[in-house]
């Protein structure tokens, strides 16, 4: 099971609560059925940009960003990473793909955490697996294919 370490960074609009994103994060599977420890820090879009400029070269920002935790070896933790969303660009995505603001965060949360479990969307076959898993998720969950 995952769970969640929340950090709000953005207070002025209306967010998820903690409850939330532990609900979330809790259907998704864990190898072994392990522990999994995950930090979401929800910032604005300033934060966002400065994170994906400095680790990703990349200008402007981005809806969310995986950070896998660099734990050596004999450190037996099962923090897995942080993960950071745009509560802005989650907002107005939500808004021009017509879903709930809910099932984008959702989505958001599950993708990013995937991310640091070691799934990634890089190649085709490779985002075929994730966006399967996705969206398996979130119908347990109770919301429709993120990908519609």
């Amino acid at each position: 099971m995952v769970t969640v370490e929340l950090q709000y960074a953005v207070t002025e609009i209306a967010l998820p609560e903690e409850a939330q994103f532990e609900s979330w994060a809790k259907v998704i599977e864990t190898p072994n059925n392990d522990p999994q420890v995950v930090a979401i820090r929800i910032v604005n879009e300033q934060e966002m940009s400065a994170l994906n400029n400095q680790y990703r070269q990349k200008e402007g920002s981005t809806n969310v960003l995986s950070f896998p935790a660099e734990l050596h070896d004999e450190v037996d933790l099962p923090f897995i990473g942080d993960v950071v969303i745009c509560a802005p660009i989650v907002i107005k995505e939500a808004h021009k793909q017509g879903k709930t603001e809910e099932s984008h965060w959702a989505h958001m949360t599950v993708h990013g955490i995937l991310h640091l479990q070691g799934y990634d969307h890089a190649y085709e076959a490779e985002a075929l697996q994730m966006e399967s898993l996705e969206i398996k998720i979130m119908q347990q969950l109770g919301f429709d294919n993120p990908y519609l």
